[in-house]
């Protein structure tokens, strides 16, 4: 009972709810750092390190703080800067004390006997950025942390594992998490307290306490009542440690019934108006988009097509996707697509392309596959860095012309601003379209968004669909310029080795459904850069920031990794990718897997031992590296034909039953995976006398078709040999009387050999209704 009487005891403290680019500026002069307030200066090693990294700094290096000199440097420097972290950074100088999150950190705390204030959160965070302004930026809260606590910052981003663990323990604590998390430790680094963004004071945004007098409250509990501290520390360590290993296999697999009632699920809370769940915030990974179009794929059941299609385009129609620039932001606000946050995240995109490309397949609709390709337009001209790795985000914040950091100014727009940029006639259209108004819909200004069908607004303005079309779009191009003189949002430049797998499946799969083999080529570009460059002792990292490459890299950098070469292995026939794949696959069971239950821990065998080693079970707006994983065994299964693969992600799959069919809506990315191993893939196979292009024919056919249950090899004559020492689907395979050839089989069985792009999109035709549950399927 200690724990919940201490629970109790700690819900006095009740959480409130909660949720740029460097202009020019002198150089920094090398000085020692001064002391923090109430902290001791910084001596030794540390000292000359910092010093070192501020001579280093570029001369138009501007620290981001208000507490400066009179000469421009800034007043105070602690050990973030020595990291790579954008985040980091950004509160390098602030007159808070902070350490990162290693050993020196809770050695300090230790000798101190003080506790530890652990804060998490990542570079694009609107709310991040409101508790560094309102609380790290203030001397008076800086001079109790430093006094009294040894303060610790952590980039989620790079260190999920870390924030996996703390975050069970505010959902533990509040029933709630989010960022910035605050978590109160002991040296020991079990946490005691925590909660998620706090206001400064007493009274602010409405609040009972505030985090000053929180900070007050945690050190009289933690230095007059020691003996709570630590029950509730060590009731909490076992509660996340059971939370974080999730419960044990089910005996039994699980099937088309636990997709089944997802599928119930989701239409039970289904918007009907505007697409996704019903009510707000509306996130676009809430309805799993790819998930119902397969269940309508095998069911034939109309309505999971309607839920689908309809959401991806309201969500394209809404203010979350950047009319002018393209690209998701992250979530809405609002049910109806309307306001979002305005970060953009890698992930989210590179998720968001492939169900819009799934969704083009399924309905033809062109509109989908344009929403695609303007998403990985955006990416390739203000993502891809020129060494070929995707960077992070970007963020929600951006300088106003009045100096002053607002979210989504840089998104929004105002008549005048129109007029100036368009003209008269053709800023009076452009609004008729976008809905944009004097009065705006946020802060004064108008966030862009297409409310009425484009025929409707071309009618009322006497104008052709055509013509009304085309003219958006260049007023669009003539938007995107003017608006590259805006100050920009912070984008953060570190490369995530898992987050740039999803979108190298997302270039890679868009290569082959729009047929651009550009899209392909920049893939490969971020697939060459992360090899080569993210591989520290042939151990994947990551983080990779400014040449240096950091952080064990997780199980979902290795499974995202895994995903995005075998996609695009398909999307260039290229046996390299393949190769990599597999190498990958082999470390991923050598370092992550769990030899007694089946599956794999988040973090390698060799990393960092935290308070519980995570098994990852349930998806969320990205998705768990287990349900990708096992998809991954099941399409390597296919392509090798080696029956372990099978076996190792049929014992996965065991590993998350029990989870599966209590909630079958978290596992949204597994249910991929029980789809595939439900029916029999399809190998699709097309050779060629010389090279890829001679596929072209066929390959327009099978781009034309949803079967996301396959697996496709492309290669000329001369690759085969290479191939056939990877995968026997290619043996006895050739290019007939000097033409492309395709072969459609199942487990090695196949149809007629067709050159005939005709015949080969009746075989394809065929697949594409097939059902694995014995119900007509079909489009």
């Amino acid at each position: 009972m200690r724990t919940a009487i201490s629970l109790t005891w700690f819900a006095g403290l009740v959480l409130l709810p909660s949720g740029c680019r460097a202009s020019s500026g002198p150089r920094l002069e090398v000085a020692a750092p001064a002391a923090h307030p109430g902290a001791e200066p910084i001596s030794g090693a540390s000292l000359h390190a910092i010093t070192a990294a501020l001579q280093a700094l570029p001369e138009e290096y501007v620290p981001r703080t208000r507490h400066r000199l009179s000469d421009g440097r800034p007043r105070y420097t602690n050990r973030l800067i020595l990291e790579g972290s954008p985040y980091l950074r950004q509160h390098a100088h602030n007159p808070v004390n902070w350490y990162p999150w290693g050993d020196e950190a809770f050695d300090a705390a230790r000798l101190r006997d003080v506790p530890v204030l652990l804060s998490v959160g990542y570079s694009t965070c609107h709310w991040c950025h409101v508790m560094e302004e309102e609380s790290f930026e203030d001397e008076e809260i800086a001079a109790l942390l430093n006094t009294r606590f040894v303060a610790v910052k952590v980039d989620r981003e790079e260190r999920p594992d870390v924030d996996a663990v703390y975050m069970a323990a505010v959902h533990r604590l509040t029933g709630r998490g989010g960022w910035p998390m605050t978590v109160f430790l002991t040296p020991d680094r079990e946490p005691f307290y925590g909660g998620t963004y706090f206001p400064a004071r007493d009274g602010d945004r409405g609040a009972r306490i505030g985090f000053l007098t929180l900070l007050e409250r945690m050190v009289d509990v933690y230095s007059q009542q020691r003996s709570d501290v630590a029950g509730v520390s060590a009731e909490l360590r076992v509660m996340i440690s059971g939370e974080l290993s999730g419960p044990p296999p089910g005996e039994d697999l699980p099937g088309l019934d636990v997709i089944d009632a997802a599928v119930q699920m989701y239409t039970a809370r289904y918007d009907s108006e505007s697409g996704g769940l019903r009510g707000a915030p509306k996130f676009p990974s809430s309805l799993p988009v790819r998930v119902l179009l397969r269940h309508h794929r095998r069911t034939g059941e109309p309505h999971a097509r309607v839920m689908a299609s309809h959401t991806l385009m309201r969500m394209a129609a809404g203010g979350m996707f950047d009319q002018v620039g393209g690209g998701f932001h992250r979530y809405s606000t609002d049910a109806r697509w309307l306001v979002p946050h305005f970060e953009k995240m890698l992930y989210n995109n590179a998720l968001l392309v492939l169900a819009y490309l799934e969704g083009h397949q399924v309905t033809g609709d062109p509109g989908l596959a344009s929403v695609a390709r303007r998403v990985l337009d955006y990416i390739a001209r203000e993502m891809q860095s020129v060494n070929g790795g995707f960077f992070s985000a970007t963020d929600a914040d951006s300088l106003t012309p009045n100096g002053h950091r607002e979210e989504g100014w840089y998104f929004t727009w105002t008549p005048e601003e129109l007029r100036e940029g368009l003209g008269s006639e053709t800023a009076a259209r452009f609004s008729a379209f976008y809905g944009v108004t004097r009065t705006g819909n946020f802060e004064g200004r108008t966030i862009l968004h297409v409310s009425r069908p484009v025929s409707e607004v071309a009618s009322e303005l006497g104008l052709s669909a055509t013509a009304l079309e085309a003219e958006m779009t260049s007023a669009r191009e003539t938007l995107l310029k003017i608006r590259s003189g805006r100050p920009a949002p912070l984008r953060d430049e570190k490369i995530l080795a898992g987050w740039n797998g999803l979108m190298i499946s997302a270039f890679a799969r868009g290569s082959l459904v729009l047929g651009d083999a550009e899209l392909a080529r920049r893939a490969a570009a971020a697939a060459n850069f992360v090899l080569e460059h993210m591989f520290v002792y042939d151990q994947l990292r990551r983080s990779h920031v400014e040449g240096l490459s950091r952080h064990a890299g997780l199980l979902e950098d290795h499974a995202f990794l895994i995903q995005g070469l075998l996609d695009l292995f398909e999307a260039t026939g290229e046996a390299r990718w393949l190769q990599e794949a597999l190498a990958l696959e082999r470390a991923v069971e050598a370092r992550f897997a769990d030899p007694n239950r089946g599956g794999w821990f988040r973090t390698p065998s060799d990393g960092e031992a935290l308070l519980a080693r995570e098994r990852p079970s349930r998806d969320g707006a990205i998705p768990s590296g287990t349900s990708v994983q096992i998809l991954n065994l099941l399409r390597i299964a296919q392509i090798t034909t080696a029956e372990e693969f099978t076996r190792r992600a049929e014992a996965a799959l065991r590993g998350v039953a029990v989870i599966a069919e209590r909630e079958p809506t978290s596992l949204s990315e597994l249910l991929l995976a029980i789809d595939w191993r439900a029916g029999t893939p399809t190998e699709i196979l097309i050779v060629t006398p010389k090279g890829r292009g001679q596929a072209e024919p066929l390959l327009a056919e099978l781009r034309q078709v949803f079967l996301p249950n396959s697996v496709l090899i492309v290669a000329g004559e001369a690759e085969l040999p290479e191939l056939r020492s990877l995968t026997p689907l290619v043996r006895g395979k050739r290019a007939i009387e000097g033409r492309a050839t395709a072969y459609v089989c199942e487990q090695g069985r196949c149809e007629l050999p067709t050159s005939e792009p005709a015949v080969f999109r009746a075989q394809l035709a065929a697949r594409s209704r097939a059902s694995v549950d014995g119900r007509e399927g079909g489009l």
